[in-house]
């Protein structure tokens, strides 16, 4: 068959179109392979990252859990604790309401010798009730007179209904040598012996227990006046009985 020239043109042109498309077709599918290639590539990527952010996620979840269970037992301690607070707080209540109870009985039944040198105070949770050597003994003496045995019955007999009230017994002296007292060498010595005598009328003829009573010697080394008159080496001169409350109670809560 013999073909004319035009259409033998016409062939050829269809021809060269054809081939052109193609050589398009195979230059977009080898875009589009590098295109799919390059998704592959971001698509492992993402399920890599998935990977890593599930992981996370996970141990996220196990920090959260652990961070909850000790917040849990944080908040059973906390509990715990101001429940325990709670306790100590009503008791030392309880023991300043019986301080104060205490200063209260001592100062009506010490009324009457209260212009004679004794004085009730509380300090530090406790009460101290003091009492100048001229109450109690006389000049360089160690023998209790009968005014401050008036005065320490007084008190003994608000002290025998208070069992749980420990009572140390403290001598001061002024600052001034002892001099011609026989067997007593110096301050420390009459510190101590006038103590011990108030514990002894306390305990042997007032009958309060002897395991409640403690006596010690302060000497002229804790003085309630610093200057050196007459007046303030008076004030030093003193028996100091420093009643407190037991505190086992308190000691077992916070154990």
């Amino acid at each position: 068959m013999v073909l004319s020239p035009k259409k033998y043109k016409a062939l050829v042109a269809e021809r060269d179109s054809l081939s052109t498309t193609l050589n398009d077709a195979n230059a977009r599918i080898g875009s589009l392979d590098d295109e799919v290639a390059s998704l592959n590539r971001e698509i492992a990527n993402l399920k890599s990252q998935i990977s890593d952010l599930t992981s996370k996620v996970g141990g996220l979840n196990e920090n959260n859990a652990s961070l909850r269970a000790s917040s849990t037992k944080l908040s059973e301690d906390l509990k715990k604790r101001e429940a325990r607070l709670q306790e100590v707080e009503a008791i030392l209540r309880k023991r300043e309401e019986a301080t104060n109870a205490l200063k209260d009985k001592l100062q009506k039944a010490l009324l009457g010798f209260q212009q004679s040198g004794l004085s009730v105070e509380i300090k530090n949770g406790k009460v101290y009730v003091s009492l100048t050597d001229k109450l109690l003994f006389s000049s360089g003496s160690i023998i209790i007179d009968e005014k401050g045995k008036q005065a320490l019955a007084g008190l003994a007999s608000v002290l025998k209904t208070q069992p749980e009230i420990n009572i140390s017994v403290e001598g001061h002296t002024d600052n001034q040598r002892v001099y011609n007292l026989g067997q007593i060498k110096d301050n420390w010595d009459l510190s101590v012996l006038r103590a011990t005598s108030v514990v002894r009328f306390l305990t042997e003829v007032q009958g309060i227990e002897n395991a409640r009573v403690t006596a010690t010697g302060k000497g002229q080394y804790q003085p309630i006046e610093d200057s050196n008159t007459a007046e303030a080496r008076s004030k030093n001169r003193r028996i100091e009985i420093v009643l407190s409350p037991k505190l086992d109670e308190l000691y077992e809560l916070i154990k």
